[in-house]
């Protein structure tokens, strides 16, 4: 993909609203047994959010782009979160928002899947 090209489709991403991803999170673990507090469990070690921000967040339409840079606190060790996301390397992209997102959706994605939530949370 052309550099232009991957700027719109990063762009869109940023201006996704997180209340209209959040409960697709929800949907794709539940299908597999799991459950919204787990979801909730993810964000906050990632982003720093609780539960009553994520709630604010959703009343509110904050947009992708502001949910990861009003972020109270990015986890550390966001660096051990590798692997392929939609065909690339989360650990390899350079923009650093759709970084976050991605390991936003690589750690959903490995609750549906059925990681030992320790894992996940690279403990």
């Amino acid at each position: 993909m052309d550099e232009n090209k991957r700027a719109i489709s990063n762009n869109r991403v940023y201006k996704m609203k997180f209340s209209s991803v959040y409960p697709l999170y929800i949907q794709k673990v539940e299908r597999k047994g799991h459950n919204k507090e787990e979801v909730d469990t993810i964000i906050n070690w990632l982003t720093g959010y609780k539960k009553e921000d994520i709630a604010k967040i959703i009343s509110n339409g904050i947009d992708f782009e502001t949910f990861f840079n009003q972020a109270p606190q990015l986890n550390p060790n966001t660096s051990k979160i590798t692997g392929l996301i939609c065909g690339i390397r989360v650990e390899d992209i350079e923009d650093k928002i759709m970084q976050k997102v991605r390991y936003l959706d690589k750690l959903i994605d490995e609750l549906a899947k059925g990681k030992d939530m320790e894992k996940i949370l690279r403990k």
